[in-house]
């Protein structure tokens, strides 16, 4: 039988092509995903009816995973007009920084927030410098943690204490703010295992009209504790939302215990506990790319449950209402 050579040429040909378009939708995914996406910072809103019946309405910002280098101007920007926002109350989860010298960056971005009642919690980029690390990693939900060099995490913590926020590791708190009255508690990373719930355990206040927990992962062990304690609003970060995701998929990975589908978001931990986590505003020097996740922070509208609903029925309510862009 004898070869037909124009007919193996155009197989080739096509093959080439094939393998060069392929290539190239590679490089420009990349390209989005690190100079498009990974900028393209959003605020999202959220409607959650968690507070008791009678409360006044509550407007949280809720922000995460900053992740500030000192030359990130486009980010440190943004992050001032977030004020403009007019929040009641701030809650930072976490991961602030990823530089020797940030504090100053992240304390001058955040601005106008910090004169505005905050809570806060530290995690393990606040702790220590991010490292390169294998990417394939963090499809291990129990891989070996890579810690990079101490950050200034103190300098960061009088920055935020100083100016009235109020730091929530292994402490209850209480505050009335906007005319809600807060019984606040939060523990230390659990990513890096320095939770210590033991230290808050117990009921919150039940004369609060929100009983609000701070972590920074959010492991199903710690929330787990707090909805058995009987909160009523889990904040946490750390998850980035998968950072890359797929159309109609959704994230790959979720870096820690947490399942795939509330790696975002508003969702309920069990009957009555609702859990929100931060898809975040900043990434890891060694991974500056965001696909389908774009970085954002949450402005959360807590309002009374009805009267007349059950546990269960408050713990399902949550509404997630449209993306703002800014």
């Amino acid at each position: 039988m004898v070869s037909d050579p124009s007919r193996s040429i155009s197989t080739r040909s096509v093959l080439t092509r094939t393998a060069l378009a392929t290539a190239g939708a590679a490089v420009a995914g990349i390209g989005y995903a690190s100079l498009i996406e990974r900028n393209a910072f959003t605020v999202r809103e959220a409607t959650m009816p968690v507070l008791e019946p009678g409360s006044s309405t509550l407007r949280v910002l809720h922000i995460s995973d900053l992740h500030m280098m000192p030359n990130q101007k486009l980010k440190q920007n943004w992050l001032r007009e977030l004020d403009r926002l007019e929040p009641d109350l701030v809650v930072n989860t976490g991961d602030n920084l990823s530089h020797l010298k940030s504090v100053p960056a992240v304390v001058q971005s955040l601005g106008g927030l910090l004169a505005r009642p905050g809570l806060f919690v530290f995690g393990s980029n606040d702790y220590f410098a991010p490292k390169l690390k294998n990417p394939l990693k963090y499809f291990e939900k129990e891989h070996r943690r890579v810690l990079g060099a101490p950050l200034p995490w103190g300098d960061l913590r009088a920055a935020f204490t100083e100016r009235g926020w109020l730091d929530v590791t292994h402490v209850r708190r209480e505050l009335e703010v906007a005319g809600v009255r807060i019984a606040a508690a939060g523990v230390d990373d659990p990513h890096l295992k320095r939770d210590r719930y033991d230290t808050i355990a117990g009921p919150p206040n039940p004369l609060a009209h929100l009983k609000l927990g701070i972590t920074h992962s959010p492991e199903p062990r710690v929330l787990d504790r707090f909805a058995d304690d009987g909160y009523d609003l889990v904040l946490a970060g750390h998850t980035h939302g998968g950072q890359l995701c797929l159309p109609f998929y959704g994230a790959l990975v979720t870096n820690c215990q947490l399942d795939r589908s509330r790696v975002k978001g508003p969702s309920r931990w069990g009957a009555h506990t609702r859990l929100h986590v931060s898809a975040g505003i900043g990434t890891s020097p060694y991974a500056p790319a965001r696909f389908c996740c774009r970085p954002e922070a949450t402005l959360l509208t807590l309002v009374p449950a009805p009267r007349n609903t059950t546990a269960e029925a408050r713990g399902s309510a949550a509404v997630e209402s449209a993306v703002l862009g800014r």
